[in-house]
């Protein structure tokens, strides 16, 4: 046996490829698979949330409160499975600026992410939140200019065009004389897109220092109870039968925890401009499954400024 794992260790250094090598091929694969199914059950998740919503009568600040509330526990029990998961957690709460920053990511991102997502929903459909919120791309591109003060660079300032024909064309669907996307719909499509940008920036540092599972569960609990506190859920009860809370703990289970923590595995992975542009399978996904199952059609010009928004994430990656 030992002959033989010479042999191939041997067989390995002649074809020029190291042990080295192949981990990081593996590893690579690896993170575009979780990115992948990460993103597919991203966009498939707001067209069930649309689902719900429409068939249910289910507001959105409701469903935001079940699923932060629901999916803090699971971000923080997956933070303690490991020793240096429950090191971070006990070290955190020792620590009141870190606190703070965390509090901050859960105003700041978690909430505002959660909360203008599923009302762009509401107001539109699943493709076209999730396209919107693609338009977050170009914030952090505005932010990372500014922040090293120098210039777009000429394929990031052709994505910016893209990026504003594409959203041109969905909102009036090529007819600059009228919203095809009810005022509701755009306004919340757009805060999609700073959201997206709150949620790219503002945690970056937190997690460096205390992990993504501990500083996710912190900030969707905070964000949650806060919420909570200020909605009221227990006074906007929709009436749900056996079907809708199996579809609401899917939601939770594999839409939200599950989805965060295959992404966040694919950019450690894959690496950030990789995953970036393998997130893209979110919107197709989100459109795909709108057409399919909701029945939604979308004119030539929705199709082409999808596709126009699309290529500035390519771009701008």
């Amino acid at each position: 046996m030992a002959e033989k794992s010479v042999d191939e260790g041997a067989g390995v250094e002649r074809s020029g490829v190291s042990e080295r090598d192949l981990e990081r091929r593996r590893r690579i694969r690896r993170g575009i698979v979780a990115t992948l199914v990460g993103g597919t059950f991203w966009g498939l998740n707001g067209t069930v949330s649309k689902w719900l919503m429409d068939a249910y009568a289910i507001d959105p600040l409701w469903l935001v409160c079940l699923r932060e509330l629901a999916a803090c526990w699971l971000f923080l029990a997956a933070a303690a499975v490991t020793s240096r998961g429950r090191e971070q957690l006990a070290g955190v709460w020792r620590s009141p600026r870190d606190l703070l920053a965390i509090l901050g990511v859960s105003l700041g991102a978690i909430l505002f992410s959660q909360v203008a997502y599923l009302e762009a929903i509401d107001w539109t459909n699943s493709a076209t939140a999730t396209i919107m919120q693609s338009l977050g791309m170009v914030l952090v591109l505005a932010y990372v200019c500014l922040k090293m003060r120098r210039r777009p660079r000429r394929r990031e300032a052709l994505g910016v065009v893209l990026a504003l024909a594409g959203t041109y064309l969905v909102a009036t669907g090529g007819n600059p004389g009228q919203l095809s996307l009810p005022p509701q719909g755009l306004f919340w499509g757009l805060a999609c897109a700073g959201a997206a940008a709150c949620l790219s920036i503002l945690p970056a540092r937190p997690m460096a220092k205390w992990g993504n599972f501990t500083v996710n569960g912190l900030a969707f609990l905070f964000s949650g109870v806060i919420l909570t506190v200020v909605y009221r859920p227990w006074e906007h009860m929709p009436a749900l039968d056996g079907v809708a809370v199996a579809v609401l703990v899917a939601c939770v289970v594999v839409g939200t925890f599950g989805a965060y923590a295959l992404y966040l595995q694919g950019v450690k992975d894959a690496g950030s401009m990789r995953a970036s542009l393998l997130g893209t399978i979110e919107p197709v996904t989100a459109t795909v499954a709108t057409v399919v199952w909701l029945g939604t059609s979308f004119s030539p010009a929705d199709i082409l400024g999808f596709a126009l928004i699309i290529a500035m994430v390519y771009l701008t990656a």
